[in-house]
């Protein structure tokens, strides 16, 4: 018998250890501050996007199956809600993922409820612009959803195609996921709704960078990744994207995210890498020195820090800690500063 939703949810590996539900340790002492939930079907999730460890083309049973590279074991929704309220103090947001399946449109708008009626957290959904409708996005905030997440990932429309469309056999469309986009900002507000965007798959440096502008300009923010392959996907072999063009990348969604520059006043070389931030170097240099560029991007807690802070997903722990789960320490930014301009 498989356990399904809307009875029971996957939690991530970080999640589960953060709320004692399994064994486990983080590297350099991190913290999760965010409960992340998945939504979980026996027939799983009609997207083949071509690096999810979810995609429906991907071998193996679908609860089987790892995301973001970890495992994420099944709990039944009520063991969950009580094990926050027990750990309350250690939680300061919730986020609960869809999958692109129709059944979750009406499951995430009850387990959004039945969570929002015992814990007062704030939560976030992950959703799947495919199945969606404005009825919908209206359902989730009825429900008690402050936050709404779309996952664009690639920065341009032929990787989109290419990644998650036609090419792939996969039911996403580039045009869908941006309406659905322009709704999320008109229900739930500007800056309540967050994109995420996949540095390294094939984008340059300035497409990714006009692209994280267009989420800003639409009213929303980027929560921003770095690709590492996934298993028996069909992008497991594709390699990481270098180190230097990550950094500049978190640099320029940091500052258009903050007001502080914009893509038009940036610079790009004739490899459309980002030269010039639009800024002048000494307050720039004060912006690196923060460290805060290179933490991770996320939605926030009742406190206004992130929240969701997602300890290693886009690494494996060790020296080169690409979204930072906490503030970096003088030595990070050393090496933060001798890794900016690596890779050209």
């Amino acid at each position: 018998m498989i356990n399904e939703s809307p009875e029971y949810l996957r939690m991530s590996s970080a999640a589960a250890i953060t709320l004692d539900l399994k064994p486990g340790l983080f590297y350099r002492a991190a913290k999760l501050y965010c409960i992340n939930l998945l939504l979980t079907y026996k027939e799983g999730c009609i997207g083949n996007c071509a690096y999810c460890g979810l995609s429906m083309g991907r071998y193996g049973k679908y609860e089987n199956k790892s995301f973001i590279r970890v495992e994420w074991p099944t709990y039944k929704v009520d063991e969950i809600i009580e094990r926050i309220l027990e750990k309350k103090e250690r939680v300061k947001r919730i986020c609960i993922s869809m999958v692109t399946n129709i059944r979750a449109k009406n499951d995430i708008v009850k387990i959004t409820g039945i969570i929002k009626n015992r814990v007062d957290i704030p939560i976030s959904l992950l959703i799947a612009p495919t199945i969606l409708n404005k009825d919908d996005l209206k359902a989730f905030k009825d429900s008690g959803a402050d936050r709404i997440g779309i996952s664009i990932d690639a920065a341009t429309p032929m990787l989109f195609e290419r990644l998650r469309g036609k090419y792939v056999k996969g039911p996403h469309r580039w045009d869908r996921y941006w309406e659905c986009f322009d709704m999320a900002v008109e229900i739930f507000g500007e800056r309540m709704v967050g994109s995420h965007l996949i540095v390294g798959l094939g984008e340059t440096e300035k497409e990714m960078v006009a692209t994280i502008q267009k989420v800003y300009d639409i009213g929303g923010l980027t929560h921003l990744f770095s690709f590492f392959p996934e298993k028996d996907s069909m992008l497991s072999n594709f390699p990481q994207p270098p180190i230097g063009q990550y950094r500049r990348v978190q640099i320029a969604r940091y500052l258009i995210d903050e007001g502080i520059s914009s893509f038009w006043k940036m610079g790009f070389d004739e490899d459309e890498r980002v030269r010039d931030f639009g800024l002048p170097v000494d307050k720039l240099s004060r912006i690196i020195d923060s460290g805060i560029p290179f933490m991770t991007a996320g939605c926030p807690g009742n406190d206004g820090q992130v929240a969701c802070n997602r300890p290693y997903a886009n690494e494996i722990p060790g020296d080169e800690i690409r979204n930072f789960p906490f503030k970096p320490e003088k030595d990070d930014i050393l090496r933060i500063k001798e890794e900016l301009w690596q890779g050209g």
